[in-house]
């Protein structure tokens, strides 16, 4: 009867479009309920997981239990299967891959597994990334219980086999060898290895000295260090490279009577010595008891061989990093300054921290410099690269470039010539670096950045912000592409203000870009000890808790107020052609060095003077132009102004006539200074002028 005749028929619950489309989705879903199959849309560009009703029962999971996420799903796999379904999957998208299938066990609702299969169709854009995967999933509990019968498969052997698989997937991430000691003594270390409890140890001069125990307290007291040749089950696999299966309470007694004594009480049936063999020498021993089994079957034996072999892998990786790390490290501690000279008018605090996860050591460095005048160079810098080669490259360069500041070249200079250093030593790597040259009496600071993060300042209030700084191309690289002027940015330092340098270990993390790093310090910084030295520690204990990949190294320099050196100061700056930032520079240069050398009186006349001299420069030469201040010491306090050029024709003074509008430069230089003259100076000259300043005018804001 039909429907529209009012007849008993039920209703079609489906609720699909009519026509031969309904038909098939209908075929399909009463297929996916009678076979426990059901279908999924992975999108990988969205991240998104599309799956039908059938599929998420397959996972025992209800339609408002799944949100849409991948990562909803992994506690329902088992661990192990979930990392090798991850590897094939990740295998398949990268090697060009059509497609792929894999069975792996669900966990259901009350904990029971159930083995499912899956099979996936791998879609790729017209580059051949991969873009979606579609594909089915469905119940093959009855399947693999039919094969494994068939088989002779047994739940005990699969569940020994994982264990290998499961101890050698735990051990990929251990690093180091305390790593693997804290794997093998935690619980659930005795899981992986379905023993009672399990001790470890290590080879270390002749003697084996026990590093790992489960549980704790396991191990028989006296037996910390034992030697080889002693009677014991260690000792003896260590000896013969071979392992031994202790089948037996009585074989444990008969064949170890010293030790049995001690461990009769903890019910041990049986027991596997093994050796821990690297490159044909043993290492150390692991142990496993049990208490819960008898004898050892050839496939278990095979099994447990394996695992020692695991983990005498693993063990010599950590080794072996860890004596390349440490040696990278000591290396690096030899090369950074020892000490930091006290610098008058100035606090520092420097901190290096070495990179404990992730990659070896690095090539970061710190150093300060005294320079004449009062002035104090600070230096922080990065080589490329993560080994011994960057930590002595990082060496060399240091000591470059301590040695062209100390020759009195001018920051812009200093970096020029170790670029070129560093482009002409036997290695591909480049160096970021930053390098400050300050003038603690005026707070004039010079900043000269290659390729290195932006400087912080922080301000008497503990505010603290980004400094942005004009920036070249990084040591090595702008040597290698000629562009070898790097800009001077100027600035003024109040005392009580600090200026952050530090290496991109310190603000740069995974998941997170470069300015969520730098907000995130500004933030320390702001909220962290006013004291210097509390405060570099500060830093350096988030460095710790946070771990991270990269090493740090951080350089404070704070400047304390009403400092004036004895001997007077000097400053100065490169002003190129075409450069309107450099003049500026120059100016501001001038007008702080002025006001804190106590020429305020004759501030107005002094930069007049000097603006012309580096004008005159600028305009009649074909080069650039060197500024020079300096105090001079004498019965008279005397500031000089240099203006340096590469023209050898010296200037030549003029009449300017009523309607001419130059030639009145050197007239100017005449009537204010007290004395100016002219030296040559190799291929060029320098231009010079004197100013007779009153030793009691300090102006102090």
């Amino acid at each position: 009867m039909s429907a529209g005749t009012g007849g008993g028929e039920a209703a079609d619950p489906c609720r699909c479009a009519s026509g031969a489309g309904g038909v098939t989705c209908c075929f399909l879903r009463d297929y996916g309920r009678a076979f426990r199959m059901g279908s999924f849309d992975w999108d990988l560009v969205a991240g998104t997981l599309a799956m039908d009703e059938s599929a998420l029962r397959v996972f025992d999971l209800r339609p408002d239990e799944y949100d849409g996420n991948p990562l909803t799903l992994a506690p329902r796999v088992m661990a192990d299967e979930g990392r090798q379904l991850d590897t094939l999957v990740s295998h398949a998208l990268k090697d060009g891959s059509e497609h792929y299938g894999a069975y792996f066990r669900v966990r259901l609702r009350d904990g029971s597994p159930r083995w499912s299969h899956t099979e996936g169709q791998i879609q790729r854009d017209e580059t051949g990334r991969p873009v979606r995967i579609v594909g089915i999933i469905r119940d093959a509990s009855e399947e693999v219980s039919e094969q494994a019968a068939r088989l002779g498969l047994d739940e005990g052997r699969r569940r020994r086999t994982s264990v290998v698989e499961g101890t050698t997937a735990a051990l990929a991430h251990a690093r180091t060898v305390q790593d693997i000691i804290d794997l093998l003594g935690a619980s659930h270390g005795l899981q992986y290895f379905g023993a009672t409890s399990l001790v470890m140890g290590l080879l270390e001069a002749g003697r084996i000295h026990l590093v790992a125990e489960g549980p704790t307290g396991a191990f028989v007291p006296g037996t910390r260090f034992t030697r080889v040749d002693e009677p014991y089950p260690m000792s003896e696999v260590v000896r013969t490279l071979r392992p031994r299966f202790i089948e037996s309470p009585k074989d444990f007694a008969e064949s170890y009577p010293i030790l049995w004594p001690h461990i009769s009480g903890l019910g041990i049936t049986s027991a596997a010595y093994l050796p821990l063999i690297a490159q044909a020498r043993p290492i150390g021993a692991l142990g496993l008891l049990y208490s819960d089994k008898t004898g050892f079957s050839a496939d278990e034996r095979n099994l447990l061989v394996a695992l020692g072999s695991s983990i005498a892998q693993s063990l010599q990786r950590a080794m072996l990093y860890e004596q390349e790390h440490d040696l990278a490290e000591g290396l690096q501690q030899a090369m950074l300054p020892r000490r930091i000279p006290d610098v008058p008018g100035a606090q520092i605090a420097v901190r290096y921290r070495s990179a404990r996860l992730g990659r070896d050591i690095g090539g970061d460095w710190y150093d300060v410099i005294p320079l004449p005048g009062g002035r104090v160079g600070a230096i922080i810098g990065d080589v490329q690269g993560h080994d011994t080669h960057a930590a002595a490259v990082m060496g060399q360069l240091r000591i470059v470039l301590r040695a062209y500041a100390a020759e009195g070249h001018t920051p812009a200079t200093v970096m020029a010539r170790a670029s070129v250093f560093l482009h002409e030593l036997d290695t591909d790597r480049f160096a970021t670096c930053t390098y400050v040259e300050a003038d603690l009496a005026t707070g004039v600071v010079q900043v000269v950045r290659a390729g290195h993060v932006d400087p912080l300042l922080q301000d008497n209030d503990g505010s603290c912000r980004r400094l942005p700084v004009e920036g070249g191309l990084p040591l090595g690289l702008s040597a290698e592409f000629g562009r070898l002027d790097h800009p001077v940015t100027t600035l003024e330092l109040s005392p009580g203000q600090t200026l952050l340098l530090y290496t991109d270990g310190l603000v740069e993390k995974p998941g997170s870009d470069l300015d969520e790093g730098l907000t995130l310090l500004s933030s320390l910084v702001r909220n962290g000890p006013r004291d210097l030295q509390e405060l570099a520690d500060h830093l350096c204990e988030v460095v710790d808790e946070r771990g991270g990949e990269d090493d740090v190294a951080i350089l404070l320099l704070r400047r304390q107020g009403s400092y004036y050196p004895q001997s007077g100061g000097r400053l100065q700056q490169h002003v190129a052609q075409s450069d309107p930032e450099a003049l500026s520079s120059a100016r501001h240069m001038i007008r702080a060095a002025v006001r804190a050398w106590g020429a305020g009186e004759r501030s107005d006349e002094i930069e007049l003077v000097s603006d012309e001299l580096i004008t005159n420069a600028l305009m009649h030469t074909d080069g650039g132009a060197i500024v020079t201040l300096r105090m001079l010491a004498g019965p008279e306090r005397r500031l000089r102004v240099e203006v340096e050029d590469r023209s050898s024709a010296l200037p030549r003074r003029r009449e300017a006539g009523e309607s001419g509008v130059s030639g009145r430069g050197l007239m100017l230089v005449d009537r204010i200074s007290d004395v100016w003259g002219v030296e040559s100076r190799g291929s060029g000259k320098c231009v010079w002028c004197e100013f007779i300043v009153n030793p009691a005018y300090i102006d102090r804001t």
